[in-house]
């Protein structure tokens, strides 16, 4: 009778420990950023599958934009892919990609299959860039002022809510978002 318990209690006991493990994960997104109304990082990286067309920090000034630093090997990512598609179809900000530590190839291949809703995709191969962005794991993201000020920094997944409730509302108050 014991021997039959056991394996129910082991499983009671791993399903409890991963209840707790994600109620701490969801929080990971109350982490503050130390970049929030700083100046983004300054980068020059090249447009993913153009190496020889390479795009600075600066060419991006003069509209507001969200940068999304994805991966083709990153799960959450291709969780929030169908979020970033459809901000990007409402054309209320521009949405740069990110590729961040990924094979050219691989993350062409998850473009193509997947769909492409950026506005402009970067290839960050050595990580250097999502280092001095702070990133901590793909998916994060980044909205930027025409200034290229920092406002609103997401870990983790895109969201309905998070376009709704921080997004969208930040990009709508342009007259402060803009300055």
């Amino acid at each position: 009778m014991i021997g039959r318990l056991v394996p129910i209690i082991i499983f009671v006991l791993l399903g409890g420990l991963l209840a707790f493990g994600l109620k701490i994960a969801d929080h990971k997104t109350d982490l503050p950023s130390p970049l929030i109304g700083k100046p983004m990082p300054a980068f020059s990286l090249p447009v993913l599958g153009k190496p020889n067309e390479v795009v600075k920090s600066d060419d991006l000034l003069g509209k507001p934009f969200l940068v999304n630093f994805w991966a083709s090997w990153c799960v959450t990512c291709r969780l929030e892919h169908p979020y970033i598609e459809q901000l990007a179809k409402t054309g209320a900000i521009r949405v740069i990609g990110m590729n961040f530590r990924d094979e050219q190839p691989d993350a062409l291949a998850w473009l193509q299959h997947n769909g492409n809703p950026y506005d402009l995709t970067l290839a960050d191969h050595s990580g250097r860039t999502s280092i001095d962005f702070g990133v901590y794991a793909a998916p994060e993201s980044f909205l930027v002022d025409a200034n290229g000020i920092i406002v609103f920094k997401q870990l983790g997944a895109i969201t309905p809510e998070v376009i709704d409730k921080e997004i969208l509302p930040r990009v709508a108050k342009q007259g402060s978002f803009t300055n």
